[in-house]
């Protein structure tokens, strides 16, 4: 494929190895700060080297891939998946992410009800009755 090839941009790398669904998306990713190569934060056109650390933050959780191949155009999945070593920790099991209470977007303000349910399940009521 590209076997020729020393170093590739890190936002063409990302999208290669499908990290990001369209290659605007990987530099714009790049551009938020979201894309670091071996803990520095990464510009879109810095080159990635085969070895280095890529960590991607997506969905609040950070990707950490190790280049092991070099690719500027986009493959298949398995040739992707042969492209790095993905070291990124499994998530946590789903009883540990504590479930914060939302309330529907546009659903204005809370009454007086809702605030008082609300403060009880944050702990922090106030019984001065």
């Amino acid at each position: 494929m590209a076997d020729d090839v020393t170093s590739a941009r890190v936002d063409s790398w990302i999208w290669a190895v499908r990290v990001v669904k369209t290659r605007s998306q990987a530099t714009a990713a790049c551009r938020a700060g979201h894309v670091k190569v071996n803990g520095e934060r990464a510009k879109a056109a810095q080159s990635v080297r085969i070895g280095d650390e890529v960590r991607v933050r997506d969905s609040g959780f950070d990707r950490i891939l190790v280049v092991r191949r070099l690719l500027v155009k986009r493959v298949s999945a398995t040739v992707a998946a042969e492209s790095f070593t993905d070291l990124t920790p499994p998530p946590p099991p789903r009883e540990e992410i504590a479930l914060a209470p939302m309330r529907d977007r546009g659903a204005g303000r809370p009454t007086k009800r809702e605030r008082r349910d609300l403060e009880k399940l944050r702990g922090r009521d106030s019984d001065l009755d």
